[in-house]
């Protein structure tokens, strides 16, 4: 597949950006369209641990997950839905049990459609198992049973294909934790973009093979890990503005996916999705508020600003007293979609969206970079040297510190201001010799990370 780099913003401006709407749509599915003047919800669950002993239990569990979400969206009036079924590392190992478990689903879903009118999607995300021990085997064997997943699941019924990358996660994982930013340059906007053009045109060719939609990735292994490391606002494990510059790098290197062959909805944990709909002009998943059932943010509300598919990220399924999880969390995501597709029909969309990003805009700095001005802004800093992967990560990390410096509302402690200046002063003094830049950290990572190879990127 061709790699076509982006060096201009789908949008005119961060304005014309809105909840359900996008500039690229996106068909799939039983006459389900993202993106084309609604949102829809997209529940994501997890199997109960026992579950997963043999692949009789896991076929029935998800039966179980799929027909319970069915019954309750069409009991409740909701005219549309998308599942996400997010791997068990049994189900890509053993790419067959990943086949069945799809074939069960889209069976069922195809008798809801069928017999109410509605409108549904199934999206599989097989695991990143390109592991071997402590190593990453990002080519080779293990990249040869992600393909033969993706492969097994798109014959037996899956809609959308996506993952969450492990690119880069060796460099970062170190450089996190000692805050060093061109470490996190290195991993998240050099080699993480490095694999994902490499796997996404595999990804692109297999969804093109058997006609169904490369949807997306996302940056969970790192912009996410410095998420969760910053925690909230008591926490002082790693400095916010550090983590909001990992997540401008996230959106260089999640656009390589879509460079190589995706198409949307990006999928729902990647918070830099906001960057890239506005680069790209494709749906996106996003997650927040109701993704509580999972873990926590600073912009539950903002993040739904632009989303075409609202998720809860994920959710174990069992009991609780409203019905089994999955019917909880997909009624309460319609509901959120409900009230978004009202605004849209009423022409009141950006009203909401507005009320929505300013009700967190002032929280942290992670918000305030991804109200969709600033992440708007952040996406032009990125396509103004789309053609270099280096290039336009440093680009996309100095305009947040740039934002950040001139923010106006936003307070931020001693702790925050300082780890800001410290990273900016950092990039300054970066080169803006790729070639070098590369030739360097290669140099400095391979002496320092015992379990970085090369290989893995083919350099």
């Amino acid at each position: 597949m061709a790699v076509k780099k982006f060096t201009t913003m789908a949008y005119s401006n961060a304005d014309e950006m809105v909840f359900g709407r996008a500039k690229s749509p996106v068909k799939a599915g039983l006459g389900l369209e993202i993106g084309a003047g609604y949102t829809t919800a997209e529940v994501n669950y997890a199997p109960r641990p026992e579950a997963g002993e043999t692949k009789e239990k896991l076929v029935n569990e998800y039966q179980r997950i799929t027909r319970d979400i069915m019954a309750r969206m069409v009991q409740v009036g909701f005219p549309s839905v998308v599942l996400e079924t997010e791997h068990v590392q049994q189900m890509t190992n053993n790419p067959t049990w990943g086949a069945e478990v799809a074939h069960a689903q889209k069976t069922i879903m195809e008798e809801y459609h069928e017999e109410y009118g509605i409108k549904c999607a199934l999206r599989h995300t097989p695991g990143d198992v390109r592991e071997d021990k402590d190593f990453l085997q990002l080519r080779g064997d293990k990249y040869n049973v992600v393909m033969e997943s993706f492969e097994a699941v798109a014959d037996a019924g899956a809609d959308l294909l996506s993952i969450e990358s492990m690119g880069g996660k060796e460099i970062f994982d170190y450089a996190v934790l000692r805050n060093d930013i061109p470490g996190m340059l290195y991993a998240i906007g050099c080699l993480g973009s490095m694999d994902m053009e490499f796997l996404w045109q595999g990804i692109a060719k297999v969804a093109q093979q058997k006609n169904v939609t490369p949807a997306g990735d996302t940056d969970c292994a790192q912009a996410n890990t410095a998420m969760f490391i910053a925690g909230g606002l008591l926490d002082k494990n790693l400095a916010h503005t550090l983590a909001i510059i990992a997540r401008t790098l996230a959106g260089a290197r999640t656009l390589s996916g879509y460079e190589a062959g995706a198409t949307g909805p990006g999928k729902d944990c990647g918070y830099e999705n906001i960057i890239i709909k506005g680069i790209t002009g494709m749906p996106m998943a996003f997650e927040g508020k109701t993704s509580t059932c999972a873990h926590s943010d600073v912009m539950g509300n903002l993040i739904m600003q632009c989303c075409d598919l609202w998720s809860n990220e994920s959710v174990e399924y069992h009991a609780e007293f409203g019905g089994t999880t999955v019917q909880c969390w997909s009624e309460s995501l319609s509901y959120d979609c409900a009230l978004m597709n009202t605004a849209l029909k009423s022409g009141n969309e950006k009203i909401l969206r507005d009320l929505l990003m300013a009700s967190d805009r002032f929280r942290d700095p992670q918000s305030y970079i991804l109200a969709y001005d600033n992440a708007y802004k952040v996406g032009q800093a990125i396509v103004k040297d789309g053609n270099d992967i280096y290039l336009r990560a440093k680009n996309a990390a100095t305009e947040c510190c740039n934002l950040l410096k001139s923010a106006e509302g936003l307070e931020m402690t001693k702790f925050e201001t300082n780890a800001l200046n410290k990273a900016a002063e950092e990039l300054a003094v970066l080169t803006s010799d790729s070639e070098k830049f590369m030739s360097d950290c290669m140099e400095k990572y391979k002496a320092e990370v015992k379990v970085f190879k090369p290989e893995n990127y083919a350099l």
